[in-house]
């Protein structure tokens, strides 16, 4: 099952978010009380009670691009967790077919699936390598024998194949080469581990799973479809096991020996229950968009009466429902539901009543401003200016960004929010490649090392874009 956030305590996860996202206190600490109860629960003494122990479900209030989504997907990753962000607002599309609302708990699995198989691999890993390299090492030997002494055929009564004929073996019909020397396989190990085989090419059977038909059932929402007649097909004599012959250089090879010894070493069955349990018992789906489908009038006709069928199908996935799968029965129980919405037209009492209760904590958020920009730029271990940074290095530029330049580029980005749509810090993304578009184009032919970003700069190339609407295409 896992130990949900390794055990941190709520101080210790909202310490761990600070890294990655700016303010939003107390967003930050409904989800870690939250993510917090679930260790709880799993320590409850007597381990009945664990049953009758429901998550306490979130619904975050707040403007796009001020963290909710970051906060949620942060959360998951701290606690090791299957994640799954749903936008509540495609099932009432019109022409929405092929999925329902319990697809989301299927594609959770999946998740969750994806990352148990993970830590088995990387379990494994030293196993599979040695495995792998064994085998890279027999064909290399083998593909370096010399070929055997010429000799004078005999008649069959005379020579029986299989046996020894003088000095010469004579191999029987379909026999195998004799296998190679350990001092061969030895040297050649020494010469694999030091590099001086990764220009060599070897020839390796590779597992054959293209089907192009395949992808035409994925490509009209059918994805169910293709996975059972994938699944169908893996079963019969013509499809499973089917190889194909490539020839690959050593260093692609050993990856893909490495991943075909990893597969024989990983228990799928195993892989398959945890990951039902992990669904179960720690798996967080984020709902975006709730807004969307909250009825804003009582009327009983038109697209209110599809949002409001729409919060009809969710209740009973979020109160607790049991949801088949491809890998056996899912229960919903204890899935931790994160819905989030900005919430501008519709209130959050105009959801149906038996779905607010079933998100018994609100939080809302902080719009940003200039300040919250400026430290947005600056603090989280990923910034945007040092992924700037870090991409100009690869063409031998160093950028630096003065005080007074983060001060500009934050205070253009809360003017372009004021002017247009308020986008949150997605905008700082919009005026950062304004800025940077003719430094980004030029780079590879500069003679400069080193270039300074300053507050003249910024506003020299800023300024007349979010005065000329018509050269709006980065604020728009």
């Amino acid at each position: 099952m896992g130990d949900p956030g390794q055990g941190l305590t709520p101080r210790e996860i909202v310490g761990e978010l600070d890294k990655y996202i700016v303010g939003q206190h107390k967003a930050k600490r409904a989800v870690a009380i939250a993510l917090r109860n679930r260790w709880r629960r799993q320590h409850v003494d007597p381990p009945e009670l664990r049953e009758e122990i429901a998550p306490k479900n979130i619904i975050m209030i707040g403007p796009t691009g001020v963290g909710k989504t970051e906060i949620a997907r942060r959360l998951a990753k701290l606690a090791n967790a299957p994640f799954i962000k749903v936008e509540a607002s495609k099932f009432t599309e019109v022409g929405y077919v092929g999925r329902d609302v319990e697809a989301m708990i299927r594609d959770l699995v999946e998740v969750a699936v994806a990352l148990v198989r993970k830590e088995e691999v990387a379990r494994v890993e030293q196993r599979a390598l040695e495995n792998a390299e064994d085998r890279l090492l027999d064909l290399l030997a083998r593909s370096r024998e010399p070929a055997p002494a010429a000799v004078v055929p005999a008649p069959s009564a005379q020579r029986p194949a299989g046996q020894m004929f003088g000095p010469f073996f004579v191999p029987g019909p379909g026999a195998a080469p004799p296998p190679p020397s350990a001092s061969r396989v030895e040297e050649l190990r020494a010469d694999l581990r030091a590099g001086r085989l990764d220009e060599e090419e070897v020839e390796v059977d590779v597992d054959d799973n293209g089907s192009p038909f395949m992808q035409i059932f994925g490509a009209h929402g059918m994805e169910e479809m293709e996975v059972n007649l994938r699944d169908m097909l893996g079963q019969l004599p013509g499809f499973k096991g089917k190889k194909k012959r490539r020839r690959l250089k050593v260093p692609q090879a050993l990856k893909v020996l490495e991943a075909e010894e990893a597969e024989k070493l990983v228990d799928m069955d195993r892989v398959h229950r945890a990951a039902l349990e992990r669904t179960e018992h720690s798996g967080i789906v984020f709902l975006d968009e709730i807004d969307k489908v909250a009825s804003r009038n009582k009327s009983s006709h038109g697209p209110d009466v599809s949002r409001e069928g729409v919060q009809r199908d969710l209740l009973p996935i979020v109160e607790g429902s049991t949801v088949s799968t491809k890998y056996g029965p899912v229960k919903t129980d204890h899935v931790l539901f994160i819905a989030a919405g900005a919430f501008h037209v519709a209130e959050v009492s105009d959801l149906i009543p038996e779905l607010q209760g079933r998100f018994p904590i609100r939080v809302e958020l902080d719009s940003l401003e200039k300040q919250d920009f400026v430290r947005i730029l600056t603090e989280p271990q990923s910034s945007l200016t040092r992924q700037y940074q870090a991409l100009l290095q690869t063409e031998g530029i160093r950028l630096e960004f003065s005080a007074d330049a983060v001060e500009a580029l934050a205070e253009y980005a809360q003017e372009a929010n004021r002017r247009n749509e308020n986008i949150g810090a997605r905008r700082l993304h919009t005026v950062l490649e304004a800025l940077l578009e003719e430094i980004s184009f030029s780079a590879p032919e500069m003679t400069e090392d080193r270039l300074v970003i300053d507050a003249v700069m910024v506003r020299s190339v800023l300024a007349p874009i979010l005065e000329d609407q018509e050269l709006g295409k980065y604020i728009l």
